[in-house]
């Protein structure tokens, strides 16, 4: 490969679409060499044995890509979700196999959004209760009393992209939007018209509520009996963006003593629902998770996981990846090079202190200003060189902070803005500490510095290279050639160092690497050998 070829994080030549995904996915993958095989409908026994035949795996939501599967897929790289929120894929047990786990976080926010909207305004007019008396040939005008959108309030959590858009629908009918997000700073929610507020604010100032956030531990039940009671009395709410963000037994509740005036519901916590109590009340309206149920949803969707993969494979973009944001910085020549440095530094200082495992501390510097931005994929390369292959689990940038941090290794990044373009990495072993700093010279990873000896000439991280420690003499070298020479392997290149005291390392590049290290055991105090 040549050394500013762009480079793919992952190839991926075979991909299993488990559901009905728009045709368009298809045809895009396959056109950029893809293999592509539909399956529909399968259980999790089935998946679990067709699994591991395929590189990428695309899904929507009726797929739960469970822990059981994700270790049966011993060739899986990506799990591609073509739809919002990646709840229904176990990806904290992906992110640990170094699997990337990707979503189209822009297909369906239009269809989303709008659906919304759709039942904020039907909740106002009670319009599918008129549809279904009149399908009965009733005639019931004041049942049906409604009361406008105008001047009402519509409390919005979560200010995301589907936040944002059902804002600035809502507003067209002359509504009061506030809300409430921990991550969109206030002064862009202010630039499209939402004020923000705590929720302790802005629970008793609605007359709507609608929820846009992901299912997680701190969003589960966020609409409860405690909130709903710091509700003004009648609160309509809608959820279109997933099951279990509002209590659906409190929801109930407030619904049957008219603290809650009407739900619009669109998600569920157990889909097809078993218990229809909820559904069925007079004042909820429902739909079978249709958010993203739209022609133009599915073919959008379909279309940017399609791309996304192929742009990921190209060596292009990553984009929609949401437990590997450290390959974002990564597609470019320059990165890469920056990339293969770390990880060989990594392997360096392994080998260094290979009897003396486990590592306890990991402390990578970056400096010059170019690098400012680097420390977390340069981290992620220097740990893949550190951490041992085992039989399972592979190390890559996805995965190697996670498995750091499993084996009890400490992490630790900072930045120097240093006039040079460098990085250190120094790791810590039984209370020892052990040194590499490397740069990119003219596109090519060298090594500057190993444990305090700084080498004459950059050492080039390519090829055989014998590292060895030893006092300085005259005869040195020469007594090195000549072992090299009886074990058949001559010398390409030479590397020396300066540090204090008499020791000091010294590289040799070689095409092949000795059958036995002891054999220069009389002339070095350590020695070390690596294939880069």
């Amino acid at each position: 490969m040549r050394l500013h070829e762009k480079m793919a994080p992952v190839s991926i030549k075979r991909v299993l679409i488990s559901e009905s995904v728009d045709p368009c996915c298809k045809t895009i993958l396959q056109e950029n060499g893809i293999d592509v095989t539909e399956r529909q409908n399968m259980n999790q026994e089935e998946l679990i044995v067709q699994i591991k035949d395929y590189d990428g795996l695309v899904v929507r939501s009726a797929t739960k890509v469970t822990a059981d599967i994700i270790y049966a897929a011993s060739n899986l790289k990506i799990i591609g979700r073509a739809g919002t929120g990646v709840d229904n894929v176990d990806v904290d047990v992906a992110t640990k196999k170094g699997i990337i786990v990707m979503n189209t976080p822009n297909g369906n926010t239009i269809s989303a959004a709008e659906l919304t909207c759709a039942l904020v305004i039907n909740l106002s007019r009670h319009v599918p209760q008129a549809v279904m008396s009149m399908k009965a040939e009733n005639w019931d005008r004041k049942k049906f009393m409604g009361a406008e959108l105008y001047g009402k309030t519509l409390g919005i959590i979560g200010l995301g992209r589907i936040g944002k858009e059902v804002a600035s629908r809502m507003q067209s009918f002359a509504m009061r939007t506030i809300g409430y997000d921990p991550i969109t700073p206030p002064e862009v929610s202010a630039s499209w018209g939402v004020e923000q507020m705590s929720l302790e604010e802005l629970w008793p100032q609605c007359d709507y509520i609608t929820v846009h956030t992901p299912l997680m531990p701190s969003t589960t039940g966020l609409l409860n009996d405690a909130s709903f009671a710091k509700c003004k009395r009648g609160v309509k709410v809608v959820n279109c963006a997933r099951g279990g963000i509002i209590d659906e037994a409190a929801l109930l509740r407030a619904l049957e003593s008219g603290q809650c005036g009407g739900a619009g519901l669109d998600v569920f916590v157990e889909e097809p629902p078993k218990d229809w109590t909820l559904i069925k009340h007079p004042n909820v309206i429902s739909c079978p998770h249709l958010g993203a149920s739209t022609r133009e949803a599915q073919a959008r969707c379909g279309q940017d996981i399609a791309l996304q993969i192929v742009d990921m494979v190209k060596g292009k973009a990553l984009v929609g990846a949401v437990n590997a944001q450290v390959l974002a910085c990564t597609f470019s020549p320059d990165s890469q090079q920056w990339i293969r440095l770390g990880k060989a530094m990594g392997r360096v200082l392994k080998a260094c202190c290979s009897s003396k495992q486990p590592f306890a501390h990991v402390h990578i510097t970056t400096q010059g200003e170019c690098l400012k931005k680097s420390a977390g994929f340069l981290s992620s390369a220097a740990v893949v060189g550190l951490l041992t292959e085992g039989p399972e689990i592979v190390p890559n940038l996805v995965n190697a902070l996670p498995l750091a941090e499993e084996t009890g290794i400490t992490i630790k990044r900072s930045h120097s803005d240093e006039a040079k373009m460098a990085c250190m990495v120094e790791v810590s072993v039984n209370g020892s500490i052990y040194k590499a700093v490397g740069s990119v010279q003219a596109g090519v990873p060298v090594l500057l510095e190993l444990n305090g000896s700084v080498f004459w000439q950059p050492v080039p991280l390519s090829g055989n290279l014998l590292f060895f420690k030893a006092t300085g003499s005259p005869q040195l070298l020469s007594s090195v050639t000549g072992i090299l020479a009886t074990a058949g392997v001559a010398m390409e290149r030479f590397s020396a160092s300066s540090a204090p005291g008499d020791d000091q390392w010294y590289c040799v590049g070689i095409p092949s690497q000795l059958a036995d290290l002891s054999t220069l055991k009389s002339l070095v105090k350590e020695a070390l050998q690596l294939a880069m």
